[in-house]
């Protein structure tokens, strides 16, 4: 109470109060006192608050329906109501709601029709864009290029913000090694640094620097912690992890959007170890708030705190609103459990008045850090004066295609049957994906979404002669079409080249879409063979949101180009690599397995003491009987139009000293006739530590343009800071001794060098 008639008083003095004169010093002062006053205003709403309303601020809800009268499964209830629940205080906000006109009514009466006028935030789920639709995630990892998914996020905030949202449940920054699940498609992969670069930038594309900006959008990064590491590729089953491998691997992405200024969080569905995430005090207290200071709210995921009882982690809904708040979740989402439980818990003691105000006093900060108080309805009325500035939706649409250029990546390119000539040259485009369906990926919930432009489309736009094009669709994505092969057949036959668009629906990847085959469909896979057949050149478009396994004539097809899900502009920017308009510059994310069974398959494995000795006894060392060790495709691979040969590696001083780095410089040569844009990989190997660490890892990368004829230098720095790992103590720790260190084009390649890591 003290505390709080203290920020009462400040907040009354006037602004910089005995330092007019001194510009310096006032600036700094005038923000103090915002700050302060911003503080006792909260702080004076909390006291007016009852214990209902306050638990209202930690309640989150999918806006109702016309005539739904309740659904006990999602809590979803009838409009009068929700408005009601408005009306009343118990509501902190709504999500997924499409429409200026319905989130403008919900907010009047929020604001003027509620006892104390507390306005609603409004979310969204923006995985890979609005109305816009950009390349998915994986394949935005897939550029290597996190300022280009800086710029798609911030397209996108422009976007939802225009339709009244001010709150995304993005990125999803899980690291993902096992390619059977299916939400490796909505994350940056199985590398730590790619998903630390890629997490941060997101958060500043979507929140900008000051999130009182009426484009702005706050971000949530999730799913915390360890969601993608789930038994058996198995969305929402358990996870069993170390802590040391849950701090080297999975915790530091959402340090780096923490760092970045998220100010929302969300819990994930699996448990570690025995304890659901969305009820685990150490995760969310320990570690997220005392180790990190981090200062918004968690979030459940979708109905999460209600499922704890299904874990047979808590008897009743009671006990499960009881564990879940406790532990550190602040808000939950659509279960309606907080609003069910929390005023009787609070009463009896169970949970103290002092927890109930930290969390409110969370959720109301970040939204007067969004200027939701002072501006309740902007973003929610057109033209109105502090509306989002309008996007450039021609503008946006070159972002999308850009981005998908830059996401293509070429695995293989025999006899350089890529490019493509414009004319000349009969094209069969066979496949199921060769029209503008299923493009889009995964999440595209929003009607009024710009309509992809198909392969077949983009194609005919480029040729000279679009009567050379031939399209059979030679199969359905998961079944055979009566007659397709014939048709597929004898259209190769009449064709010069074949391009065939093989690969997963948008439907066969995302959440609650696990598979445990993670090949080519066998009605798709048939087809390839059929083509492959006839003799003629193939192109593979693969169509993934996860690595794939390949096999027989899709593996051995003469060119295969990675096309994951790109979105709006899916066809043209895949026209511009085939035609060689731009040159591929895209690398996996990803490994690509041999084999199936070789999943979960990642780089960055550990050693063992039986290591797999390359031509030597392949009994009793670690090695399977039917495949090698090594992936199809490696990490970091990817090609250009032109060849890139590496030389001359140099470290400087060749020992690495806490007060003085290490300078790594590598030359990097084209030797063919076209510019490419190469992505430099450094990785490094620990000989020996106190604990055993992965046989490599990624510490940098750039990506450099280098002209035809062109050699440059790529020069890095490594800092003893890029050594650390997790140490007995838990802490951040790093041993002295010899390791190996690579510069290259992927994770299994690369000039090769050593240094010693000396103390200071």
């Amino acid at each position: 109470m003290h505390r709080r008639q203290a920020l009462l008083r400040l907040a009354a003095l006037p602004v910089a109060t005995g330092l007019a004169g001194c510009a310096e010093i006032q600036k700094p002062a005038e923000a103090l006192a915002e700050s302060l006053a911003a503080d006792a205003r909260i702080e004076a709403l909390i006291l007016r608050m009852t214990v209902e309303e306050k638990v209202g601020q930690l309640s989150l809800y999918a806006p109702a329906a016309e005539e739904i009268l309740g659904n006990p499964q999602t809590g979803q209830v009838g409009l009068r109501q929700q408005f009601d629940d408005i009306r009343a205080g118990r509501v902190m906000g709504l999500f997924n709601g499409e429409g200026l006109a319905a989130k403008r009514r919900a907010q009047e009466v929020a604001v003027r029709e509620s006892r104390l006028g507390i306005p609603l935030l409004f979310g969204v789920d923006i995985i890979h864009g609005f109305r816009t639709v950009f390349p998915v995630p994986l394949a935005e990892a897939a550029s290597w290029d996190p300022p280009l998914s800086e710029r798609t996020a911030r397209a996108a905030a422009r976007e939802g913000t225009a339709d009244g949202f001010r709150w995304t449940f993005a990125p999803m920054i899980d690291i993902a090694r096992d390619a059977r699940w299916g939400r490796v498609v909505e994350g940056y992969g199985e590398d730590v640094l790619l998903t630390r670069r890629f997490a941060a930038a997101r958060v500043r594309g979507f929140q900008t620097a000051d999130l009182s900006r009426a484009d702005a959008m706050l971000a949530t990064p999730k799913h915390f912690a360890g969601y993608g590491a789930a038994e058996g590729g198995l969305d929402y089953a358990a996870v069993d992890l170390s802590e040391r491998t849950l701090r080297d691997v999975y915790l530091p992405p959402f340090k780096a959007a923490i760092d970045a200024g998220a100010l929302s969080v969300m819990a994930a569905f699996n448990e570690i170890g025995g304890v659901p995430s969305n009820a685990n005090p150490w995760l969310l207290t320990q570690v997220l708030r005392r180790e990190w200071s981090f200062e918004g709210f968690v979030v459940s995921d979708y109905t999460a705190d209600e499922e704890l009882i299904a874990h047979g982690f808590a008897a009743d809904e009671r006990e499960a609103a009881r564990r879940a708040f406790l532990a550190g979740t602040d808000v939950s989402m659509q279960s309606g459990l907080y609003m069910r439980h929390l005023p009787e818990l609070v009463r009896s003691g169970d949970v103290a008045m002092a927890r109930l105000d930290q969390a409110v006093r969370r959720v109301l900060r970040v939204k007067q850090r969004l200027g939701l108080f002072e501006q309740p309805f902007r973003g929610l009325q057109e033209d109105a004066p502090g509306a989002p500035p309008r996007f450039d939706g021609v503008a946006h649409r070159q972002l999308a295609r850009e981005a998908a250029q830059r996401c293509i990546v070429l695995l293989k390119n025999s006899s350089d049957v890529l490019p493509l000539p414009r004319s000349g040259r009969r094209i069969a485009l066979i496949g199921p994906f060769a029209d503008a369906h299923s493009l889009f990926g995964p999440w595209r919930p929003f009607p009024g979404q710009l309509p992809p432009v198909g392969i077949e489309d983009a194609i005919r736009a480029q040729l000279a002669d679009a009567s050379l094009l031939t399209v059979v669709r030679g199969s359905d994505v998961e079944s055979p079409l009566d007659g397709g092969i014939a048709q597929a057949v004898a259209a190769a036959r009449q064709a010069d080249v074949v391009v065939m668009t093989l690969g997963e629906s948008d439907q066969m990847s995302g959440e609650s879409r696990s598979r445990t085959d993670i090949e080519v469909p066998p009605a798709q896979q048939q087809l390839a063979e059929a083509v492959a057949a006839t003799g003629k050149p193939v192109v593979v478009l693969l169509r993934n949101g996860r690595a794939l396994a390949l096999r027989g004539a899709v593996r051995n097809a003469q060119a295969l180009l990675v096309t994951w899900f790109l979105g709006t502009e899916t066809g043209p920017a895949i026209a511009d690599i085939l035609f060689g308009d731009v040159s591929p510059s895209g690398r996996l994310p990803v490994s690509f397995p041999q084999t199936p069974g070789q999943v979960p398959f990642y780089y960055a494995h550990k050693r063992t003491g039986r290591p797999d000795a390359q031509g030597g006894p392949g009994r009793f060392r670690t090695r399977y009987l039917d495949a090698t060790n090594e992936p199809l495709y490696a990490f970091g691979h990817g090609l250009g139009y032109a060849p890139v040969q590496y030389a001359a590696l140099e470290l400087s001083p060749g020992r690495l000293t806490p007060g003085q780095p290490l300078s790594v410089v590598a030359t990097v040569a084209n030797t063919g006739a076209r510019a490419v844009d190469e992505t430099v990989q450094l990785y490094i190997g620990a000989r020996a530590a106190s604990f055993t660490r992965p046989v490599r890892e990624l510490k940098d990368f750039r990506r450099v343009r280098i002209e035809a004829g062109q050699t440059v230098q790529v020069r890095f720095t490594l800092t003893r800071d890029d050594l650390l790992f997790t140490g007995a103590d838990m802490r951040p720790t790093v041993d002295t001794g010899e390791f190996d260190l690579w510069v290259g084009p992927s994770a299994v390649a690369g000039l090769h060098a050593t240094f010693m890591l000396v103390p200071g």
